[in-house]
């Protein structure tokens, strides 16, 4: 019974980080839901949407952790996958019906390739695809899709930060393949570009496999599975959970005297020799506050300690 009452106290006072490898056929809805469970706690919430048939990394913020996911969302992100020239799908991607056709019926310039995927780097505009949670008119735009109705998207800019081709080009069945590294920022649709790469090289294209690697500093390598983490917390082991810190991600790290901290508790702006939009502000080894640039001064625009 003791030990009951003590993984209950335990579960109570979850807070952190949690590197979640989710699973192909799962939403990141879905993920979120199970680990409530799992864990006990209604405080969850996740740090970037992943589409249900790609696996990867799916930080996982719990407890206090939950104030941190904007900024983890914010951390550019790192796709691995494979690209196939030679028909378009209606979702951009391997599960959709075929849209158009354009057979490969020659080796591709390698070097034209290469050439098309540096131009694809930098800040670029992209449309949402159709097969997508963004909203229209207070409708997502799949719920348009799967009504047959074609509506108007709104343009995005997103970054992409690198884009690189990690293996040969190879032919088959008048397609041809070959695989990528992607660094982006938040909101970007690995799906569209790879159809944007293919309209640059003349062709009809669709994203055949995806990974994600890397979000909000956690890796793929280091990520767990749902049913793993479910035998650590059945365990007590609660080594799964990365500290607040590690959701910083790219901010730049200043570490405040104990004056500058005092007034930070107080919500109060503090002189700083910086000069970035935002920072996220130590007290020691710990992470205090997320402070923004407003003029000369620094403001907290959340206080985590």
């Amino acid at each position: 019974m003791r030990n009951r009452s003590e993984k209950e106290t335990r579960k109570q006072n979850m807070n952190g980080i949690i590197n979640l490898k989710k699973e192909a056929g799962m939403t990141s809805h879905d993920a979120v839901f199970k680990l409530r469970k799992i864990l006990g706690t209604k405080k969850i919430g996740h740090g970037g949407t992943l589409d249900p048939d790609v696996v990867g990394v799916l930080p996982i913020a719990v407890g206090k952790a939950t104030r941190m996911v904007e900024f983890m969302q914010d951390e550019g992100k790192v796709y691995e996958g494979e690209i196939t020239l030679g028909y378009s799908t209606t979702t951009e991607d391997a599960s959709g019906e075929v849209v158009a056709e354009t057979p490969v019926l020659n080796p591709l310039d390698e070097k034209l390739v290469d050439e098309a995927i540096a131009s694809l780097t930098g800040p670029i505009i992209q449309i949402p695809p159709m097969y997508s949670a963004v909203k229209v008119n207070g409708r997502k735009l799949y719920e348009y899709a799967r009504a047959g109705q074609e509506v108007e998207r709104p343009e995005r800019q997103v970054t992409i930060y690198s884009f690189e081709r990690t293996s040969p080009i190879s032919y088959e069945d008048k397609l041809a393949r070959f695989t990528f590294r992607v660094k982006c920022s938040k909101g970007t649709y690995i799906r569209t570009l790879s159809v944007d790469l293919g309209e640059k090289l003349g062709y009809a294209a669709h994203m055949s496999h995806l990974t994600r690697t890397s979000a909000a500093g956690l890796r793929l390598e280091d990520s767990l599975t749902l049913e793993e983490i479910a035998e650590k917390v059945e365990a007590g082991q609660l080594d799964f959970l990365h500290p607040l810190e590690i959701g910083t991600g790219d901010l730049v790290k200043v570490y405040l005297t104990p004056e500058q901290a005092e007034e930070v508790r107080f919500g109060r702006f503090i002189e700083l020799e910086q000069t970035v939009k935002e920072v996220a502000a130590f007290e020691g080894e710990r992470l205090l506050a997320i402070l923004e640039k407003r003029d000369n001064l620094y403001k907290p625009r959340k206080v985590l300690i």
